[in-house]
């Protein structure tokens, strides 16, 4: 009976040693290699990613796309920014330099010369009057044609504040609409008749019924009719003569505003009969391209142009170019000068 026990009790030894020993391999196998040394600290900043020089790369990668893009901008450029751009590439001197006016119609510019006298426009067309003036002190001109290379490039309005301009010195002015095709001056005026240049030419009316005065500023005027005649073969006959020679008489100045030379050759034709050829240029606009090829024109047609205005300057745009500091008009020295 005791053998029985003692065999009994060594079974249940042996099923409890082989227990105990899978319990030992089993905790071996979870337990981990490593063990904590110390807690860790919780971080003030983030590690990744890491912001100041991903920043810095951008910043970078920034200047280096934007000067990119201003170098590709500045090789693309087709027109004019500068006078000494303009001289440089014509050879003739600039002697007018207008800025935009900002109106929404077209009789707005008009009144903004007559409002704000002292404005930087108003000065810059007196200082193109002046220089009209002291082109030929011998024989100062009478008969001044203003043209351009294409349409939109401030013509007529350097033209019609020309006329207002010598208007203010008390001089008696003709203001000519010589763009047949392309009327526009019943938006800047309130004329009454419709008769006008081609009705004087054909004999139709005398040159007094055409004359319109513009008591806004004691301008006369006389308009463009719509025809079926060639406009430079109206331009080129011997009754358009007498008609600018009637006007030499009568007046001290007469301002023909003329179509754009490279659309027709209205312009050539009638400054065959002017004593100076004013050539507006768009400012960053007209393409280098165009202005030489209309003043190719003149000079094919053996008259040259005596001088350039630069129209249509953007103040902002001169100070965004850095190019303000070369012209007071335009300048932060200049604004006690001018009205806005």
């Amino acid at each position: 009976q005791l053998q029985r026990e003692a065999e009994a009790s060594g079974l249940i030894y042996e099923y409890f040693l082989g227990r105990l020993k899978e319990t030992s391999v089993q905790e071996g196998i979870q337990q981990a290699d490593s063990r904590v040394l110390s807690p860790a600290a919780v971080p003030i900043d983030a590690s990744e990613p890491r912001k100041p020089i991903i920043l810095a790369l951008c910043a970078i990668l920034g200047l280096m796309l934007g000067a990119g893009g201003m170098l590709l901008r500045e090789m693309l450029q087709v027109g004019f920014r500068t006078t000494d751009e303009l001289e440089a590439a014509t050879g003739l001197a600039v002697m007018g330099q207008i800025p935009r006016i900002q109106a929404r119609r077209r009789d707005d510019v008009l009144k903004h010369l007559l409002e704000k006298p002292t404005s930087a426009a108003a000065e810059a067309v007196r200082n193109l009057r002046t220089s009209i003036l002291l082109s030929d002190l011998d024989n100062p001109p009478k008969v001044i044609l203003v043209t351009s290379s294409v349409p939109s490039e401030g013509k007529t309005t350097s033209a019609i504040a020309l006329a207002q301009n010598f208007a203010g010195l008390g001089k008696r002015v003709l203001l000519i609409e010589g763009d047949l095709r392309r009327r526009v001056y019943d938006q800047y005026f309130n004329l009454q008749s419709q008769k006008g240049l081609l009705s004087v030419v054909s004999g139709d009316i005398e040159f007094a019924e055409a004359v319109q005065r513009s008591d806004l500023m004691s301008v006369d005027i006389i308009i463009a009719e719509k025809s079926n005649a060639n406009p430079a073969d109206v331009f080129s006959s011997i009754r358009f003569r007498e008609f600018i020679n009637r006007a030499r008489e009568q007046y001290d100045i007469v301002i023909i505003d003329t179509p754009p030379v490279l659309v027709v050759p209205d312009a050539r034709v009638l400054a065959q009969v002017s004593d100076v050829v004013m050539y507006a240029v768009a400012w960053d606009r007209t393409s280098r391209h165009q202005v030489s090829e209309g003043l190719k024109q003149f000079e094919t047609g053996s008259r040259r142009v005596t001088g350039l205005i630069l129209g249509q300057i953007d103040p902002k745009g001169m100070r965004r170019y850095g190019y303000s500091d070369r012209y007071g008009a335009y300048s932060s020295y200049g604004k006690g000068y001018f009205e806005a």
